[in-house]
């Protein structure tokens, strides 16, 4: 009885299909071209001004680990900006809680974040990156809050700062 239990919750979860993120497998990923940004500036003086956390996230697309972000859990008004150039990126009322480890926005301020393909895992994604200075935020998928946008922004705690509302 139990073996036909475990076999048929094994069937279950192998026959579930996850829609957080279009799965197209990456044959040929064309190249990124270069973008000129506002804020342009050196490795060497992104290194000189980022934590080496915020510059490896930033700078190099890399991710923090899940559930080490003090914004994670922040509850404050007010907006999160880009900690490379300062660019407002998300307002505090359309944070929310998605449970995943890293802030979670379902809408970014327009304008102030730019859009890529990454194929760095093998398939298909939604980069997102500040439209001010290039840096690296995280992804976007399609299975955030369906009473907003149905958006989940996904974005390192390290690639933020916050900046409170006036009291």
């Amino acid at each position: 009885m139990i073996r036909k239990i475990v076999l048929g919750l094994c069937v279950v979860l192998l026959g579930c299909k996850g829609n957080s993120q279009e799965k197209e497998m990456a044959v040929d990923p064309t190249e990124k071209k270069e973008t000129i940004f506002k804020v342009s500036k050196t490795e060497a003086e992104w290194k000189k001004e980022l934590s080496p956390e915020a510059f490896y996230v930033l700078r190099k697309a890399a991710t923090e680990n899940p559930f080490t972000s003090e914004l994670l859990t922040n509850k404050e008004e007010g907006v999160y900006v880009c900690a490379g150039c300062g660019t407002h990126l998300f307002k505090s009322e359309h944070k929310f809680d998605s449970g995943t480890g890293w802030p979670s926005f379902d809408r970014e301020i327009p304008g102030n974040v730019a859009y890529d393909v990454d194929y760095k895992i093998g398939f298909k994604r939604t980069e997102e990156h500040c439209a001010t200075c290039g840096g690296h935020l995280g992804h976007v998928f399609n299975d955030g809050p369906r009473n907003t946008t149905g958006k989940r922004h996904c974005i390192n705690g390290v690639a933020l700062n916050f900046i409170p509302a006036p009291q």
